[in-house]
């Protein structure tokens, strides 16, 4: 039987947050790319207060501004 894997699959984070805990990079959610600018080249995020522009290059970079 393989050891138990340490890494947090999203319904293990899922289900920590139901219980009250604070999610953190272990359990973090795992987006692609794709999910967030949907077929556009940029996208603008609003955080505390800021908007950051989410930037897909010619390359397939991806590059985030304030």
């Amino acid at each position: 039987m393989p050891p138990p894997s340490n890494e947090a699959t999203p319904f293990d984070a899922d289900a920590r947050l139901r219980h009250g805990d604070t999610p953190s990079a272990a359990t973090a959610r795992t987006l692609q790319s794709d999910e967030l600018l949907q077929g556009r080249k940029a996208i603008e995020i609003s955080h505390n207060g800021a908007i950051y522009r989410l930037q897909a290059t010619r390359l397939g970079k991806l590059i985030l501004t304030k």
